[in-house]
């Protein structure tokens, strides 16, 4: 890869998504209004920025930097204004370097310890207010544009890295630490298991201010890195939804009673790519080979972790397409994002022949358990992938009644293992095959969506349903599932 390449496939690391999720992050940011820019004309309103800088210190001490994500009008403004037109680059070192920051908050504190000594003088004056007012508002203004035309340049919270308000945030933070006094409050990222953790990234990718949560989990499964600002937005966007916020010892009681099953006979081997095959023009399937001997136990409805990068301990998880007996062969199939930057590295970087370092099998969301007799599959598009091995493992067993398999896609030319399954429908009696197209004229069979499908089935409570497809789908499905009354008890699901 050239170096063009390595920069353009750097720049889509990190991703903009939704950083303002209560009223107060979103419009905080009509204080900029106010003060700075209302304080040129009137400096006394300069003086609210005093209380300000007092309710952050002291917020910090009970839960670090929550100020910065949840309240900072300079906060609201980047995430979510200027987050849309940002380059939203990678943040540099220098920048990040703890060295730097301290030097800006001594450069700060010095000036703002000068100027104040200046307008102490005029204590008593009737210009005294005005004065010092004006000092703030110059502070914060400085701030505003700095911060605004870093977050353009490089990315929304690169001022965050730095900012004087920060350290003393942080400053403020050890003190509570130290003395103990903050453990109830002290609510951090925290992961249910780290067994449970796709190592996908995504946490860090969304993070704005760019840290890694998913490599820096401590004993208690919770990310302590004081510069945390603690905004959810990896919460938010975790693919294995086992991210929350919790104090120490609650997340210490969860992460003792999180049920670890589908997740306990991973194996972390390398794997050779002994095969790959264009299903379409941008899907593939990727058979490899487990190497040192090593042999994993296979479930239909499972996920595998192939590492795609090294830098930053980097994985994508993919549901297994098919298996061997013997547990030493796997295939998955993936299908190719636009911009994607796993699925970019996957198709640009991986050959036959290479060694992959993977990580599984693991999940037990969509795995077919005991006392299932009649069965629902939904999925939409490469939602498709975990039912091509379910549909050969329920077949085999004779105490299944029915399965039916319900897949959506927006084009005739998305449909996978489309011939396999209907001649499975047509040698066993048991099996129905139901595909749905969105979108394409030249379809000649069903037109819609799933949901127009499952509207049409006799299905009730006694139904088990397992479906795998994008969120839309997902929740579309679980309204008309409970329509006919199916209990959630009954469905499980797995986002694609």
């Amino acid at each position: 890869m050239n170096s063009k390449a390595k920069s353009e496939k750097s720049n889509l690391f990190y991703i903009k998504t939704e950083r303002t999720f209560t009223r107060l992050r979103k419009y905080a940011w009509l204080f900029l209004l106010i003060a700075p820019l209302g304080a040129w004309w009137f400096p006394v309103i300069g003086l609210s920025i005093i209380p300000l800088m007092l309710a952050l210190t002291v917020l910090a001490f009970f839960n670090g930097k929550y100020w910065c994500g949840n309240i900072c009008p300079h906060g609201s403004l980047f995430d979510g204004l200027i987050l849309s037109v940002s380059k939203n680059r990678r943040i540099p070192k220098l920048l990040k370097n703890r060295w730097f920051a301290g030097a800006v908050f001594t450069w700060f504190m010095v000036m703002l310890g000068l100027r104040l000594y200046k307008v102490l003088a005029l204590w008593g004056d009737t210009t005294f207010a005005e004065r010092l007012g004006y000092i703030f508002t110059m502070n914060y203004t400085i701030v505003t544009v700095v911060g605004i035309v870093l977050a353009i340049t490089i990315a929304p919270r690169s001022w965050c890295s730095f900012c004087p308000m920060g350290t003393m945030e942080k400053l403020s933070y050890k003190l509570g630490k130290f003395l103990k006094l903050n453990s109830a409050t002290d609510c951090k990222v925290s992961v249910a298991h780290e067994e449970m953790c796709h190592q996908c990234g995504k946490c860090s990718r969304v993070c704005p201010v760019q840290l890694t949560p998913y490599l820096e989990f401590d004993e208690n499964g919770q990310f302590s890195n004081e510069n945390c600002i603690r905004c959810e937005t990896c919460v938010n966007n975790c693919p294995a939804n086992i991210l929350t916020v919790k104090n120490a010892k609650i997340a210490l009681n969860d992460r003792e009673n999180v049920n670890l099953e589908g997740y306990d006979k991973k194996v972390r081997t390398e794997a050779e790519i002994s095969k790959i095959e264009d299903l379409t023009e941008d899907t593939r399937k990727f058979t490899f080979k487990l190497q040192h001997g090593d042999k994993m136990v296979f479930k239909g409805g499972q996920f595998i972790l192939l590492k795609i990068h090294n830098e930053l301990e980097m994985f994508r998880a993919y549901s297994i397409a098919g298996f061997n007996d013997d547990g030493t062969e796997f295939s998955v199939i993936v299908k190719k994002a636009p911009n994607g930057f796993g699925t970019g590295i996957i198709f640009d970087a991986f050959s036959i022949g290479d060694l992959i370092e993977v990580n599984g099998p693991m999940g037990d969301e969509i795995v077919i358990k005991n006392g299932y007799s009649e069965l629902l599959f939904i999925a939409g598009g490469i939602g498709i992938t975990p039912f091509i091995p379910l549909v050969d493992e329920v077949l085999k067993d004779e105490s299944i009644k029915s399965v039916k398999l319900v897949h959506g896609v927006n084009f005739k030319k998305d449909f996978l293992y489309q011939k396999e399954f209907e001649s499975k429908s047509s040698s066993d009696p048991r099996f129905d095959y139901f595909p749905v197209a969105a979108s394409c004229d030249s379809w000649a069979g069903e037109k819609g969506f799933v949901t127009d499908i499952i509207n049409k089935l006799d299905i009730n409570n006694s139904h088990k349903v397992l479906m795998c497809g994008p969120p839309p789908m997902i929740d579309a499905s679980l309204d008309v599932l409970q329509i006919k009354h199916v209990e959630q008890e009954n469905i499980y699901f797995e986002s694609a």
